[in-house]
């Protein structure tokens, strides 16, 4: 069978862990995996109940972090190199940014037969100052030509990386989006949502606004503050605002709540309910989705947010600044609204349609909960990268003897 060495930045929660881990569990055995992750920031929460769950045993290599740092990028491109010499992988498979670069040049140097790299989101707009975006840019042309394929996770973010970073030429891309798990976010819902909503002393009356992710700037969390406050003082609703997620930026959200009036608490330090409560990190989304009424993105920049797709599989409508893949993700007017970014009145216009109607809620729900089960299941992803897998060791088939495709060799055994 083809072996993969699938190399993840940094196991912590959202959709690269998730793609990585559901790739490496469900193409066994038809592919041999070894997955390989690099160390976490401080501040960011740990998916190893993801791996724990599905019976990974990963392979960690610390000094593969995500910021730059020459000396344990140097000590993690060695420890790469010495498992693909000694694991002899047919296929290296990097997601994001970090184990794209360190991955992908061991890998061409211990000459891999097939290189392939998935964008999750990109880091060419929204994080750095333009230098070093500009060098970025020029470190990804340089590795793409050195990748027998790169995996883009939606139709807009292959259309990005083509024409307008023009990363590699459009047929060198393949777009695959990701799937998930999401037959939980269905089950048990009535139950779910007490539990959730009894924790954090949200009424059966309130309306529960949630925002998933990070605290960092690129969420951009201030808009969800802003909106808030707006949201607070156009509607008699009773609301409340759930923050999950943690980072550097919590400290200054929580000021700036406090900045426009509303009642803030971070739950974990005193278990207080307020108007606006940070769960801070939670790994049981489906009972967090269930007791949420609406979900809110505020990003400036995004790949495929995992937040929403699992969001309308719990059958919740959205509300998202329209940026990266969002516009692949959700329906515009049928599963949630869509907005140009930087427009606080128009946001807070379009929350305040779904506030004030109970039934327009239901109907985005349900759309959106048909519309990513088809989409964004993991069988379908599963057997979207084997068909891709198999294309490109046929094409490299020329150069490297070694590699028999599976298919070939059954055709071959039915001969005999």
């Amino acid at each position: 069978m083809p072996r993969v060495l699938r190399i993840l930045n940094r196991l912590i929660i959202g959709g690269p862990a998730l793609n990585a881990s559901y790739l490496t569990k469900y193409m066994s055995p038809e592919f041999e995996t070894m997955l390989v992750i690099g160390g976490k920031d401080d501040h960011e929460q740990d998916a190893d109940h993801i791996t724990d769950y599905l019976g990974i045993d990963a392979v960690e290599i610390p000094e593969m972090k995500r910021s730059i740092h020459p000396l344990n990028d140097g000590i993690a491109y060695q420890k790469v190199k010495a498992l693909i010499q000694k694991f002899k992988p047919d296929i290296v498979h990097t997601h994001a940014a970090k184990s794209g670069l360190i991955g992908r040049i061991a890998a061409d140097a211990c000459k891999v037969p097939v290189i392939v790299h998935t964008f999750h989101g990109h880091v060419f707009h929204s994080y750095f100052n333009k230098l070093a975006t500009n060098t970025f840019i020029q470190i990804e042309r340089y590795l793409a030509k050195r990748s027998s394929g790169i995996i883009a996770i939606s139709k807009t973010q292959k259309e990005e990386l083509a024409y307008k970073y023009k990363i590699c030429a459009a047929e060198k891309i393949q777009t695959i989006p990701l799937g998930l798990d999401l037959d939980k976010f269905n089950i048990w819902q009535e139950r779910k949502r007490e539990i959730f909503r009894d924790q954090y002393g949200i009424q059966p009356d309130e309306i529960a606004i949630g925002i998933i992710g990070r605290i960092v700037p690129v969420k951009n969390h201030s808009l969800f503050v802003q909106v808030a406050q707006r949201l607070l003082a156009q509607t008699g609703k009773k609301l409340r605002f759930i923050v999950i997620g943690d980072g550097d930026m919590r400290e200054q959200m929580g000021n700036e709540f406090l900045s426009a009036g509303i009642d803030y608490s971070y739950y974990p330090d005193g278990q207080r309910s307020a108007t606006a409560i940070c769960t801070s990190w939670q790994t049981d989304m489906d009972l967090v989705l269930a007791g949420l009424d609406i979900v809110a993105l505020t990003s400036h920049n995004e790949g495929t947010p995992v937040s929403l797709i699992e969001a309308q599989a719990a059958s919740k409508p959205v509300v998202s600044t329209n940026v990266g893949g969002v516009a692949d993700v959700v329906v515009d007017n049928q599963c949630g609204f869509i907005i140009e970014p930087g427009h606080a009145d128009y946001f807070t216009d379009a929350m305040l349609r779904l506030i004030e109607s109970s039934d327009l809620r239901a109907y985005f729900g349900a759309q959106g909960r048909k519309f990513v089960e088809h989409k964004y299941s993991y069988q379908r992803l599963v057997s979207d990268m084997s068909a891709y897998y198999y294309s490109l060791l046929e094409h490299n088939i020329s150069k490297h003897k070694t590699w028999v495709p599976i298919p070939a060799m059954m055709e071959e055994q039915e001969m005999h």
